[in-house]
């Protein structure tokens, strides 16, 4: 489905990825771990077009995305939640999950993208014409995802989606993931929170200093020491 090649990426004269090669099948759930400033969301905007990879191949079902802009990647089927939301505060609930069905093949499917959100995160609809400032940080996650359902995605990237969200609403929208992705949407999902991560992929990648540095089934690098050590703290190797 997601296939990059050898990618290349760089802000100026500062390198961040170096050769990056990763994949995402239909029905998949795929993390991609690593420390901050290793190169993840800079790889996520690759793939969404909101940057210009300097060498290699991105294709989302077999088509060249390299020269196509973010609307027109949108339109593919591929939708990202950034890192940080970036919500309209002062729109209410439902303008701003309105504002994920701006494209031809969206609006084609709004009523049934309502309907969709609505369904997944029942205190949304409760919600829904409340302004999204007043909303805690984990419903605005909600807000965040459901406005990346509103495209009809077959493929929905996240950037850090727990992310100052308390432990319990972390749990919320991990089984969300898992939901959306029992419905047939591919995930691929950068994350921190290694354990809740690796605990919802089917597969993961390290990303350490712009390079691949492993990759496998995601029960595997949860037992891997080098993971464990570096991500989950020094008292993980030793359970």
């Amino acid at each position: 489905m997601l296939e990059i090649c050898d990618l290349d990426a760089a802000y100026g004269d500062i390198r961040v990825l170096s050769g990056v090669t990763l994949s995402v099948g239909p029905g998949e759930i795929v993390a991609l771990l690593g420390p901050n400033g290793a190169g993840k969301t800079t790889l996520l905007n690759s793939i969404a077009g909101l940057l210009r990879p300097r060498a290699g191949a991105i294709r989302f079902q077999g088509e060249d995305l390299g020269a196509l802009h973010g609307h027109l990647i949108v339109e593919r089927g591929l939708a990202l939640v950034p890192e940080g939301r970036r919500l309209f505060g002062g729109m209410t609930v439902g303008e701003n999950l309105e504002l994920g069905a701006f494209a031809p093949r969206a609006r084609a499917t709004k009523a049934a993208g309502f309907e969709r959100v609505y369904g997944l995160f029942p205190d949304l609809y409760q919600r829904r014409r409340q302004l999204v400032r007043s909303l805690s940080g984990g419903q605005q996650q909600m807000v965040a995802v459901g406005r990346a359902l509103m495209t009809n995605p077959r493929l929905l990237m996240l950037d850090e989606p727990s992310l100052g969200i308390a432990p319990r609403l972390v749990r919320s929208i991990m089984a969300s993931l898992a939901e959306i992705n029992r419905a047939g949407v591919a995930v691929f999902l950068v994350e921190q929170n290694v354990q809740a991560a690796l605990g919802l992929a089917h597969r993961a990648y390290v990303l350490e200093a712009g390079r691949i540095a492993g990759h496998g089934p995601a029960a595997d690098l949860l037992r891997d020491p080098h993971v464990r050590r570096a991500y989950l703290g020094p008292l993980a190797v030793r359970e």
